[in-house]
């Protein structure tokens, strides 16, 4: 093989690890908080209750339970022992439920704090193929975040954390992960749930979403209008949007991807298909986009709520308010 035919043949090899590359995580934009199929399980409907206001937020919690409860005999009579734990788990009197459907994946919503009388929220969006059966690994992250904002918070500043698992999230490897068409249908979802939260909290609570990957697709597609003072990409493969200004919000846009995260990897493209737009455009931590990027650490895709990282304590002072001391790259 001469000198041009190495060089070409390298090449070539260059190429197809690049694309083999891109389609890999074309198949998995995600997988941090995350990782099964969608079941087929029978599950109760959620319980029919009125939009939750603080006074009501006890009954709320305790009816949600219930319907983990009934969910979990129905998964245990369907003979899926690990459904029916991961309800039972669910349904355990010291869980806060602000809503929760047992059905397919299933979805919940997950209140850690005194919501009613929190002065500070922050909202953990997750990402792809997180549902019931893969929720231990979310729960621990908004675990992890709410001691986080309790150690950094100013004294006297109460605060709450809600996971928010409400929407159907695509699955790893699929199509609907490299494009916009679940962030888009899940955006009015979270659109109510910052609403939910108004009516609870009150309009002097700071709320802020900490938007991950996949997750970070669907608060760009909520954030047009919306009534929160930061929304976070941490680890994002792109918004959709071509600069934050493109996302239409009065929040604060911010960006972080830890240094060892293979998302930096993902082709930002974006193009209109069948009816929908697969790509997420610019990257986020770039200065065409135009956020604040912040100090994510040297951690990977699953790190950046990993307990004393650098990137969970710069999200805890996002949101908490405390901007000043936010370290920035």
């Amino acid at each position: 093989m001469g000198p041009g035919t190495a060089v070409r043949w390298r090449r070539r090899v260059g190429r197809w690890r690049r694309a083999g590359c891109a389609a890999l995580i074309a198949g998995a934009v995600v997988l941090p908080l995350s990782g099964a199929a969608q079941p087929r399980i029978p599950a109760p409907a959620p319980a029919a209750l009125a939009p939750p206001t603080a006074a009501t937020l006890d009954e709320a919690y305790a009816a949600n339970r219930a319907n983990a409860a009934r969910a979990s005999r129905m998964a245990a009579g369907h003979g899926d022992d690990h459904r029916a734990a991961a309800d039972r788990a669910m349904a355990d009197r010291s869980r806060h439920l602000l809503a929760f459907d047992g059905r397919g994946a299933g979805l919940a919503t997950e209140v850690f704090g005194d919501l009613a009388h929190a002065d500070r929220v922050a909202v953990l969006v997750p990402g792809s193929d997180t549902g019931l059966d893969t929720y231990g690994r979310f729960r621990t992250a908004a675990l992890a975040l709410h001691r986080q904002l309790a150690a950094e918070a100013p004294a006297g500043t109460r605060t709450a954390v809600v996971a928010w698992l409400g929407y159907e999230t695509p699955g790893t490897v699929s199509t609907t992960v490299a494009t916009t068409g679940r962030a888009d249908r899940a955006a009015p979802r979270l659109r109510g749930l910052v609403g939910d939260l108004r009516r609870i909290t009150g309009p002097g609570t700071r709320v802020a979403l900490l938007c991950h990957s996949y997750g970070s697709v669907v608060c760009a597609r909520a954030a047009h209008g919306l009534d929160v003072a930061d929304i976070v990409l941490v680890g994002s493969p792109g918004t959709g949007a071509d600069t934050a200004a493109g996302l239409h919000t009065d929040a604060r846009i911010w960006a972080g991807r830890g240094a060892d995260d293979w998302v930096e990897h993902v082709p930002h493209v974006s193009a209109g298909l069948f009816g929908t737009t697969v790509g997420f455009g610019t990257d986020p931590v770039s200065p065409d986009f135009g956020a604040r990027v912040f100090d994510a650490g040297g951690g990977g895709h699953s790190d950046y709520f990993d307990p004393g990282s650098r990137s969970l304590t710069n999200l805890a002072r996002i949101a908490l308010g405390e901007t000043t001391e936010v370290t920035h790259d």
